[in-house]
C-alpha cells in the first residue's frame, strides 16, 4: 500500500507540473496579443537609434534613410528568368557566353559625370584624340600647341617626370586626360593605353612629341587636307633647317600635301618604299583609326623607343605610297629638345642621354631583325615566296 501510494503522488507532482507549464505559456501568448494590437505599427525609420548606428547607416545606404523602408534594389531582381546556356563564337575573346546585345567592346576617354543620365553627360564629343608625351619642364610649349586644337579634339597627356597637378595652371588642364608614370616613352605609353578598342571614337590619333612648334599649323586644318588627300598615316611638314633627318619630311613651300621624294643615291631601293615614299617619322605621326589599330599590333611590348616604326608603318595601309604623306602646307618646327635623355641613367661612366641614344639604335636593329624573322617565318610556313 505504501508504495502504490508513493507513486501515485510521483504521478500526480509531473501531472501538475505539466498543467503549469501549459497554462503559463497559454497565458503568455494571449497577453502578448493585447499588447501587440494596443500599439500602432513602428517603422525602422522612426525608431531612435544612437548615433553611431544611424552615421554607418548613412555611409552604407549613401544618406538616402527613406531606402530602410522603401525599394533598395531594382524592380526586377527578383525575377531573374532562367536563360539558357548562351555561347556566340563571334564575341570577343572571353565574351562568348554572353548574349551580343550587352557587349560592349570598345571605349573612350570621354570624361563622365558621376551624377545625372548617362545620355546627358556629354554636351560634345570630341571626333580626334591628340597625345603628348610631356613633362613639366616643356609646359609652355604644350599650352601653345593645344591651343592649335578645337573642341573637336580630345587632349591626353602621358606624363613621365610624375608631376601632373602643376598643369591645372592652364584650363584646358582640367579638361584633358593625364596618366602618369615615371620614365616611360611615349610609345611605352601607346601600347599599354592606347589600345585601339579603346580610341575607336577617334577618327585620328595624334601621337606627338613635346618639342613641336606649332606657329604654322592649325588642327582643323590639317583634318581636312589629310581628308582631301586621303591620308590614313602622316605627318606635318617640318621646317627644313631644324632638325631635318630625312628629305621625306622636309615641307614644300608650292604644294597642300607631298607623298614621295628624293633621296641620297642608294638610299631607296624602289621610289615606292621609304624613305623615298610610304614614310613619315615617329616625332608627330597622325594615324587613321583604321590605320592605327594595325600599327599598335606592329609595336613592341619591350621595344619602347620606336626606331624603325617608321619604315614598316607602310605595312599597315594599302597602296601605301598613296595613303602615307606629309602636309606641307600645315608645317610644325622640330626644336630638338633631348629631354627624353635626362631621364636616363649614368652608367659605366656614360651620361644619361648616351644610354638613351645607345638603346634606340639597339632597338631598331631588333626591330629589323624581329620583323625579318616573322616574315621568313610566316612564308616558310604558307609555303609562299615574298614578292
Amino acid at each position: 500500500m505504501v508504495t502504490s501510494h508513493r507513486r501515485f503522488t510521483g504521478v500526480f507532482k509531473r501531472s501538475n507540473g505539466s498543467s503549469r507549464l501549459i497554462i503559463t505559456t497559454i497565458m503568455g501568448m494571449v497577453f502578448g496579443y493585447f499588447i501587440g494590437i494596443s500599439f500602432p505599427s513602428v517603422s525602422l525609420t522612426k525608431i531612435s537609434l544612437p548615433s553611431s548606428i544611424m552615421s554607418s547607416l548613412d555611409v552604407a545606404f549613401g544618406d538616402d534613410h527613406q531606402r530602410l523602408s522603401g525599394r533598395s534594389f531594382p524592380e526586377n531582381l527578383g525575377s531573374i528568368p532562367l536563360t539558357p546556356k548562351i555561347y556566340v563564337p563571334t564575341n570577343p575573346r572571353g565574351a562568348e557566353s554572353l548574349p551580343p546585345g550587352i557587349v560592349v567592346a570598345e571605349s573612350d576617354f570621354y570624361l563622365r559625370r558621376l551624377w545625372g543620365e548617362p545620355s546627358e553627360d556629354l554636351m560634345k564629343k570630341p571626333k580626334y584624340l591628340v597625345t603628348f608625351t610631356v613633362g613639366l619642364a616643356q609646359k609652355n610649349n604644350i599650352d601653345a600647341c593645344v591651343k592649335k586644337f578645337s573642341e573637336d579634339f580630345q587632349i591626353l597627356l602621358f606624363h613621365y617626370d610624375g608631376r601632373t597637378s602643376e598643369w591645372d595652371q592652364f584650363e584646358w588642364s582640367k579638361r584633358a586626360v593625364h596618366i602618369s608614370i615615371r620614365k616611360q616613352t611615349k610609345w611605352w605609353y601607346a601600347k599599354r593605353f592606347l589600345h585601339p578598342d579603346v580610341v575607336a571614337a577617334y577618327d585620328y590619333i595624334f601621337i606627338w612629341d613635346e618639342d613641336l612648334g606649332v606657329e604654322h599649323f592649325n588642327g582643323d586644318k590639317y583634318i581636312q587636307l589629310v581628308k582631301k588627300h586621303g591620308l590614313e598615316i602622316s605627318q606635318p611638314g617640318l621646317e627644313p633647317n631644324n632638325g631635318l633627318t630625312w628629305q621625306m619630311t622636309k615641307r614644300r613651300g608650292d604644294r597642300e600635301v607631298h607623298k614621295d621624294t628624293e633621296e641620297k643615291p642608294g638610299w631607296c631601293s624602289d621610289p615606292r618604299l621609304p624613305p623615298c615614299a610610304a614614310f613619315v617619322e615617329i616625332m608627330a605621326p597622325v594615324f587613321s583609326r583604321e590605320a592605327w589599330r594595325c600599327v599598335w599590333h606592329m609595336i613592341q611590348n619591350d621595344l619602347v623607343h620606336g626606331w624603325g616604326l617608321d619604315f614598316a608603318l607602310r605595312r599597315c595601309v594599302e597602296p601605301a605610297h598613296e595613303k602615307i604623306g606629309v602636309v606641307d602646307s600645315q608645317w610644325i618646327v622640330h626644336q630638338v629638345i633631348p629631354s627624353l635623355g635626362s631621364q636616363g641613367n649614368t652608367e659605366n661612366g656614360k651620361a644619361p642621354w648616351q644610354g638613351v641614344r645607345e638603346r634606340c639604335r639597339n632597338e631598331w636593329t631588333m626591330f629589323q631583325d624581329r620583323l625579318a624573322n616573322a616574315d621568313k617565318a610566316y612564308y616558310s610556313q604558307n609555303g609562299k615566296t615574298r614578292g
